[in-house]
């Protein structure tokens, strides 16, 4: 009974979040996007969460010209579907109503040459990436197995040789992701201007100022502050009142 019980909530919760999203992409098509939130938000904060949501909830910001919030969902939408170039567009359009113009120092390296293969795709699609090629690795197997010349024996050892290392670089790869996308804390400035301390402290002077719609990069806490790091690798300290993770 108890089992029963769970399923018909969980039912209901889904239908109702479903409505609510569809109640806020009519509010959103006859242009009232103060309802659109809403709804959408609504939907975020029961717990449901997908790419499309937080698109477009960051698309009703956006149109009412509300940078942190729309670069915000944006970015969020972003983690969930690292791939849409939607996505990647409307944040581009987002981050240009944004005072600061931080420069992006670009990484070298080994270590980057890695980070930008494994970040093609998110790290459970290198999962499945890895069990496709499980998948042709058996088939292999069988061919090599069931074959009655040499030459095909030969053709299929060496195709199962390939796929072993595209399970092994997928694998890998996967959670080589996974790992950097849970030490990585990105957030964004919500506060219209922020005070960056050379110390986490009120009275400690200020290191520089940044504005709403900012992002930052979070590399520890003490108390109420943040130590974070802009895309120029500058550093300073931050309350914590002024910035909201996007990773939550």
């Amino acid at each position: 009974m108890e089992k029963i019980l769970l399923i018909l909530l969980f039912v209901s919760q889904t239908f109702w979040a479903q409505n609510a999203f569809d109640q806020g992409n009519k509010f959103y098509e006859k242009e009232n996007y103060e309802a659109a939130i809403s709804s959408y938000e609504s939907v975020a904060n029961s717990g449901k969460q997908s790419a499309e949501l937080y698109f477009n909830l960051g698309n009703c910001y956006y149109k009412l010209h509300k940078v942190a919030p729309a670069i915000y969902n944006y970015e969020k939408a972003l983690l969930l579907n690292p791939n849409d170039t939607e996505i990647k567009t409307n944040l581009e359009f987002a981050r240009k109503m944004a005072i600061d113009d931080i420069k992006v120092i670009p990484k070298v390296g080994f270590s980057k040459l890695i980070q930008d293969f494994t970040a093609k795709y998110y790290y459970d699609t290198w999962a499945w990436i890895s069990v496709a090629f499980g998948f042709f690795f058996l088939l292999f197997f069988v061919g090599y197995y069931f074959s009655g010349t040499a030459m095909l024996k030969r053709i299929f050892f060496f195709g199962m040789f390939l796929w072993l290392i595209g399970i092994g670089l997928s694998a890998a790869s996967g959670f080589y992701e996974k790992g950097r996308m849970a030490n990585e804390r990105p957030a964004i400035v919500f506060a219209e201007t922020a005070s960056v301390k050379s110390e986490p402290k009120s009275a400690a002077p200020d290191a520089f100022v940044i504005h709403e719609g900012t992002k930052v990069y979070i590399l520890e806490s003490i108390a109420n502050w943040k130590k974070v790091e802009l895309t120029d690798e500058t550093t300073g300290w931050i309350e914590e009142s002024a910035i909201k993770e996007i990773k939550n």
